[in-house]
């Protein structure tokens, strides 16, 4: 299965519920409308929460990590069979013109050069049976995304290979003590196809080599023992192979309107 994560950042002439409700009412009905032209199985909108209490959360992981990128404005996701699905929708006359109808819309809410997107494969970590959990706007589940960028000091691959072997077991070990609920890692692949892509939208951002998503229960989040150690463990081990200054995180909620999967 191939996935691309779109990062966005709004147009700064809009304000942010302008920005929300036309990406939630307006472009996602859109893309639900095109999704058989453009072969995808699956497309979420993330949205970023921008109550007191997230954003001092976002405010509060940044700081254990002596500082990190502005938060985004949330997060568009898209899945597809397989590569051979997207390349197929990029080369029929209705892939196409479905393609350009998106941009063109994209163009009137998000600031396109400024929004990193990338392909990427799922490697699930934390993954209940069936893979149910969604951050709905009305439950008090909440999405945790973290865009993160390699250090410059280790090679891509094995960075890549130490966050699945060596940090993807520290988290799973101790997910109860800390209420995670689901914990995907999300790798970035290098694709001639991404190229294009960023082409089209005039994307100029360099990409992030990956993400990791974690739900959780945010009603039942609060300060405890197990808690506080399991965080002080994480940063520990993530500072090993995460360069802090240029990865960013923040908590958002779901909005899903294709679901093939």
């Amino acid at each position: 299965m191939l996935r691309i994560t779109f990062l966005l950042r709004k147009q700064p002439d809009l304000s942010f519920d302008e920005y929300y409700r036309y990406w939630l009412e307006q472009h996602g009905p859109l893309v639900a409308s095109l999704a058989s032209d453009l072969n995808l199985l699956r497309y979420v909108q993330v949205h970023t929460l921008r109550d007191d209490a997230a954003l001092a959360t976002a405010e509060r992981m940044a700081k254990d990590r002596g500082g990190m990128e502005p938060i985004y404005d949330g997060v568009a996701e898209v899945w597809y069979e397989n590569r051979e699905a997207l390349i197929d929708a990029m080369s029929t006359k209705a892939g196409r013109a479905a393609g350009r109808a998106l941009v063109e819309d994209e163009a009137k809410f998000i600031d396109l050069p400024n929004s990193p997107m990338w392909l990427c494969h799922e490697f699930p970590q934390v993954n209940p049976t069936p893979e149910s959990i969604v951050a709905k706007e009305r439950n008090t589940i909440v999405k945790l995304y973290f865009p993160l960028r390699m250090r410059r000091d280790l090679d891509r691959e094995e960075a890549h290979r130490y966050w699945y072997s060596n940090h993807g077991p520290i988290i799973r070990r101790q997910a109860a003590g800390f209420g995670i609920l689901r914990y995907l890692q999300v790798h970035r692949v290098s694709d001639e196809l991404e190229q294009g892509l960023r082409e089209a939208r005039g994307t100029v951002v360099d990409a992030y080599d990956g993400h990791a998503e974690v739900w959780f229960d945010r009603g039942l989040q609060g300060a405890t023992p197990e808690r506080t150690a399991a965080g002080r463990r994480a940063i520990e081990d993530e500072g090993k192979f995460i360069d802090f200054k240029r990865s960013t995180m923040w908590l958002a909620k779901e909005h899903v309107f294709v679901d093939h999967m």
